[in-house]
């Protein structure tokens, strides 16, 4: 049966429909092909890029840790949040983000960045003398 794909030769003899229907197999073929051709060359970099990364951010009295993270324009993020000793507020004002940690659990928050810039995020609950300064910036660019 090979050769009556390739070979154009093993078409004589036959009936116009016979001929009409191998030809069509073979252009299916080749069509199918060319598809799985172009299906294998998708560059899987671009629908992994789909998925927002993951920053861990933990907090303890007064202190984030990483307290300075840098962001591409308008990418996708996830924050995985803990806290070490008490509840904490995680929020980021300028993109209307906002999350309460408790102490031993992992808080998980999206969030897209905006344009080039600086973005501070902070803790939003009084957690004792000190909290004032816990806050952090997002270098956007």
């Amino acid at each position: 049966m090979r050769h009556f794909f390739f070979d154009p030769h093993a078409l004589r003899g036959r009936t116009p429909a016979t001929a009409a229907s191998a030809s069509r197999r073979r252009w299916l073929l080749i069509a199918g092909g060319a598809a799985l051709a172009a299906l294998a060359g998708v560059d899987m970099s671009r629908v992994r890029a789909a998925e927002p990364r993951v920053i861990k951010v933990h907090a303890r009295r007064f202190v984030f840790t990483p307290d300075r993270i840098a962001l591409a324009p308008h990418e996708s993020v996830v924050f995985e949040l803990t806290a070490q000793d008490t509840v904490m507020g995680f929020s980021i004002p300028q993109y209307g983000v906002r999350a309460d940690v408790p102490p031993g659990a992992v808080v998980r928050v999206a969030a897209q960045a905006g344009d080039a810039g600086t973005v501070q995020f902070l803790c939003d609950i009084f957690c004792g003398s000190g909290h004032e300064t816990m806050n952090g910036v997002l270098v956007v660019g």
